[in-house]
């Protein structure tokens, strides 16, 4: 069994739902069940299914778990797109948080081939 404190992607993905959160706290009333919600529900599934997919017994549901991470990491960037252009987030933090699902996507995507290769 794996511990998924130990995956630096991880660590990264858990810091970045703390800052949508921090960054979701300024968007418009309206957006809390619509936008900020599924923002939230987004990046949260992203360390949730790394360390779901560590409780799996083979590489192969391990990876699988991680790819679901990928497709939320996906979602994240466009959302975080759609907030930038309705003014609801500042070019830096777009630009912020954009380098960080970056980050997190490459460690993903290499994480997923390794364990591929492996099963």
């Amino acid at each position: 069994m794996r511990d998924f404190r130990k995956y630096t992607v991880w660590e990264q993905g858990h810091k970045l739902v703390l800052e949508l959160y921090r960054i979701t706290k300024t968007f418009p009333a309206e957006e809390k069940f619509g936008l900020t919600s599924q923002i939230r529900r987004s990046g949260i599934s992203i360390p949730t299914n790394i360390a779901e997919g560590c409780g799996k017994p083979s590489e192969k549901d391990f990876a699988r778990f991680l790819g679901i991470s990928f497709g939320s990491c996906q979602e994240i960037e466009y959302l975080m797109l759609l907030a930038r252009d309705l003014d609801y987030l500042n070019e830096a933090n777009y630009d912020s948080i954009f380098l960080e699902i970056v980050s997190i996507k490459k460690q993903l995507y290499h994480l997923i081939k390794k364990l591929n290769a492996e099963s």
